[in-house]
């Protein structure tokens, strides 16, 4: 009897798993994990980005201005929950994508397919679907490392930038230039591989001090096999001149040194993989000069959990100090006009 037992919840199981399976190697996470999740009563969107469905949320007035927020690792669109109150009531349209192999969006078994080229291009084919224009970025973590080269391949769809515990790697000769503190976590990650899983909920509670954020975090992942993404990733950041990457890196950054448009830095205080990292842009970017950057204070490496109101502040309020010039502006008041009607 109990062989039976064992053979039909095995069987049971297997079929779960395959229901899950929405074409060979790709996964998609039940709806019904993300039920009633504390503070995240949002609409949820999808897109079709080369045959994968992509979530984003889109939430504020539809002819709002754009801010465009994209999260990094290990985490998702929850991320966000605490600004996007914010920037929609100053009147801002939010659009807030789960990477693919992350949230709500599907998620490829293979960790070959989460390449920094990948995660850019998708995030690329995502923009232009939307038609976004006059956009203003922000980006933290992996969030930063994708979203930057996409301002940079994309730049007359982005009026504004603003980053927080992030980074663009230049190409270098030895890891050790990228400090140790991200040579740690990269090593810690390795071994995370080596094991075939990653705590996502409890790593990013225990960063935050939070314990009631766990749950939301590991929402997205029934169990391992959703995790090639949050995984690999941090074996992608391009630490040397042979990392993939590096080539484009070095193309982006030549953008950027000529960027003119505004550029602001508002890491925390409280992140030791990131610390200093801001020094590069305020130095190098000529949109970042003159600019009040922000320094959060009390916030580890995920300041949207910790400080996400007075982040999403400094991000109105550094949008509101530096408006679209009065041509664009113009442009789009006849658009939201043309909308409205």
């Amino acid at each position: 009897m109990k062989t039976i037992i064992a053979l039909c919840v095995s069987v049971l199981i297997g079929s779960v798993a395959i229901a899950q399976e929405v074409r060979p190697g790709v996964l998609r996470t039940p709806d019904s994990r993300f039920e009633n999740l504390p503070g995240f009563d949002f609409e949820p969107h999808y897109a079709d980005i080369r045959g994968y469905r992509v979530h984003y949320l889109d939430e504020g007035p539809a002819n709002g201005e754009v801010i465009l927020m994209i999260h990094g690792e290990p985490s998702w669109s929850y991320l966000y929950r605490k600004m996007i109150p914010v920037l929609t009531a100053a009147g801002y349209r939010t659009i807030v994508p789960d990477l693919i192999g992350f949230g709500r969006s599907d998620k490829p078994m293979s960790m070959d397919v989460h390449t920094y080229l990948f995660h850019v291009d998708a995030m690329t084919e995502l923009v232009e679907q939307l038609a976004l224009q006059n956009a203003t970025f922000f980006g933290q973590d992996w969030g930063g490392l994708i979203g930057l080269r996409l301002v940079a391949e994309n730049e007359s769809r982005f009026a504004r930038v603003v980053i927080a515990n992030t980074g663009l790697p230049v190409p270098t000769n030895s890891e050790t230039e990228l400090g140790s503190a991200f040579m740690q976590w990269k090593a810690r990650n390795q071994a995370m591989i080596d094991w075939g899983d990653i705590p996502t909920g409890t790593m990013i509670a225990g960063n935050v001090q939070d314990p009631s954020v766990k749950d939301a975090y590991d929402a997205p992942f029934p169990d391992s096999s959703y995790k090639a993404g949050p995984l690999i990733m941090p074996q992608r950041v391009p630490v040397t001149v042979a990392y993939p990457g590096t080539t484009a890196n070095a193309a982006a950054w030549e953008v950027f040194r000529r960027w003119n448009k505004p550029f602001l830095t508002a890491f925390s205080d409280g992140d030791p993989i990131t610390a200093g990292g801001y020094r590069i842009f305020q130095e190098s970017i000529p949109g970042a000069q003159d600019q009040q950057h922000v320094t959060i204070e009390g916030a580890g490496h995920f300041l949207q959990e910790q400080k996400g109101v007075e982040l999403a502040e400094v991000i109105v309020k550094f949008m509101q100090d530096n408006p679209l010039p009065a041509a664009t502006a113009l442009v789009m008041v006849l658009r939201r006009e043309r909308v409205d009607n």
